[in-house]
């Protein structure tokens, strides 16, 4: 039985073919569908596909100027690192892994947190992240949750390979699980909402903007508060360089009172697939790669450097009362469009396979809750420390040139200890061997040249 205001909302909004779709099913298949019917806004999913050829609205240009690079006096410098020590020694900070996606763009369907990414060791991208946390639990002789943000595709799969690994060694209880929402995937041209199996809508996670309701929905901003908790280190599960041992990041974010803070990196051209920090009205704003205008990507200044150099490695602490606040209107974060490929079921119940891009699907952005902080910061990081994104299966942030980075970090940090690495020769540390350069250097004191493949653990 379909429940008279239901049947007229499928019809008001133009997703009669679900009203059908329903009557052919038999319990409990009726009864699932039922369900995910009944908690999906169709009147949003309507408006929302009637945008389908808008492109998100920008400021006019005399309102955005560049953000100015940051820069900061060394004597400022070490007190920021005091600050963020002393935060880190009284357990102040919860690390967030967003970890919702799959690795199919490397060409495995397991989450993307398994991908093993270790030049020698093969260690999966979850196992390096948590053992930067467990190495900074044993500096500071501190505990530190760790917040995994997962999928509904990804959220069983993750647990258990989590559970199986004894957490990496981290207290179970400092493990903290919560899943991203979805949205449904819509007919491009029609709206109508596409079935991947006759009982189930064709759901996608609703974006890294999602961790933000997850947060409140699961529970989790409380039992941070209960932990005496103020800020969340937030960062993406595809970038084992990540540094979240940064205490001056930690201590500058604090001494401003900040509610947001960011990294931000040069970018390697005006088209780099990195998103744009800016000033908004003098606020600190984002522009997706996608969305900035060639002209302004293109603008130089006097000395012939971009104006819109700064890119956005997903590096971000948020204030946990910042976010409190957030959530209360989480539902005013604006949805972004995309048009991808989405198998569905016709009408005959058969699979499609589309070789064109099909249908929309709809995310928010985290970056878009940067506008409503009245108090930010930003920190300028190389490069070759702090970004090596896993993304695509060969050629740019691929694992080949992820991995070819954490070599490249490793000699480095080898180098500043005396120690030389041979032509040829992969080196690889692991977090629980060394956090940064000086961790490298209290453990070698001796010089020496490395003439083989050699895993620091």
């Amino acid at each position: 039985m379909i429940p008279d205001d239901l049947r007229a909302r499928l019809q008001r909004h133009g997703q009669a073919h679900l009203q059908t779709a329903l009557e052919q099913l038999a319990e409990p298949e009726h009864a699932k569908l039922l369900r995910e019917l009944e908690r999906i806004d169709l009147a949003e999913l309507q408006s929302l596909h009637a945008r389908r050829t808008q492109k998100d609205a920008l400021p006019p240009r005399e309102r955005i100027e560049p953000l100015p690079y940051p820069t900061i006096e060394e004597d400022a410098g070490e007190a920021f690192i005091d600050v963020g020590e002393d935060a880190f020694d009284a357990g102040k900070v919860a690390f967030l892994i967003v970890a919702g996606g799959q690795g199919t763009r490397l060409g495995c369907n397991d989450p993307k947190g398994m991908f093993p990414i270790g030049p020698i060791s093969k260690k999966p991208l979850f196992q390096i992240h948590a053992e930067k946390v467990l190495a900074l639990n044993r500096r500071y002789i501190a505990r530190f949750p760790l917040l995994v943000m997962t999928s509904p595709a990804t959220d069983a799969t993750t647990r258990l390979f989590f559970k199986r690994r004894n957490f990496y060694r981290l207290p179970p209880q400092d493990v903290w699980f919560f899943c991203q929402g979805t949205m449904p995937a819509v007919d491009l041209e029609s709206g109508r909402m596409l079935l991947e199996a006759p009982d189930r809508p064709c759901l996608s996670p609703n974006g890294h903007g999602g961790t933000i309701i997850g947060l409140r929905d699961s529970g989790i901003l409380n039992r941070l508060d209960e932990r005496g908790i103020r800020t969340i280190y937030y960062f993406q599960v595809d970038n084992p360089l990540v540094n979240l041992a940064d205490a001056l990041f930690v201590g500058r974010h604090h001494l401003a009172n900040a509610e947001v803070s960011s990294k931000v990196l040069p970018k390697t051209g005006p088209k780099e697939k990195v998103g744009n920090f800016l000033l908004v009205d003098g606020r600190c704003s984002m522009i997706e790669y996608s969305d900035l205008p060639d002209d302004w990507a293109n603008e130089r200044d006097e000395a012939g450097q971009l104006k819109f150099w700064a890119g956005n490695p997903a590096i971000h602490l948020f204030d946990v009362e910042f976010l409190r606040k957030i959530t209360a209107e989480a539902d005013r974060l604006p949805w972004h469009l995309a048009r991808k490929k989405v198998p569905y079921l016709d009408e005959a119940g058969q699979l499609v396979q589309p070789e064109t891009e099909n249908a929309l699907k709809f995310e928010r952005f985290i970056f878009d809750i940067l506008t409503q902080a009245e108090r930010w910061t930003v920190l300028a990081t190389p490069r070759d420390d702090e970004f090596a994104p896993v993304k695509n299966k060969d050629g740019v942030d691929s694992p080949a040139t992820a991995q070819a980075m954490m070599i490249a970090q490793a000699t480095r940090w080898l180098h500043q200890a005396g120690v030389e690495v041979a032509d040829g020769v992969k080196v690889e540390i692991s977090p629980l061997f060394a956090l940064d350069a000086e961790d490298v250097m209290d453990k070698l004191r001796k010089a020496t040249t490395i003439t083989r493949d050699t895993y620091f653990k």
